[in-house]
């Protein structure tokens, strides 16, 4: 499943997948795959996006379009 909204809020802050993938402490490659939609992304990444966005796991992945 393609999260696009991961994507959108990576590239609307201007911050690269490398530093997002530091972030998680999971290799760039494996970033890149949860942003494609190749491998399922854990819910404790979900959880870690959300807190460093500020956003809501719903916005994350497309179920609300209001971010809190």
């Amino acid at each position: 499943m393609l999260f696009e909204n991961i994507r959108n809020l990576r590239e609307d802050n201007d911050k690269k997948q490398i530093e997002l993938a530091e972030y998680l402490n999971i290799k760039q490659t494996t970033y890149s795959k949860y942003e494609l939609g190749k491998i399922n992304i854990p819910i404790e990444v979900f959880i870690k996006l959300a807190d460093y966005y500020d956003v809501s796991i719903d916005y994350l992945v497309g179920r609300s379009i209001k971010k809190k």
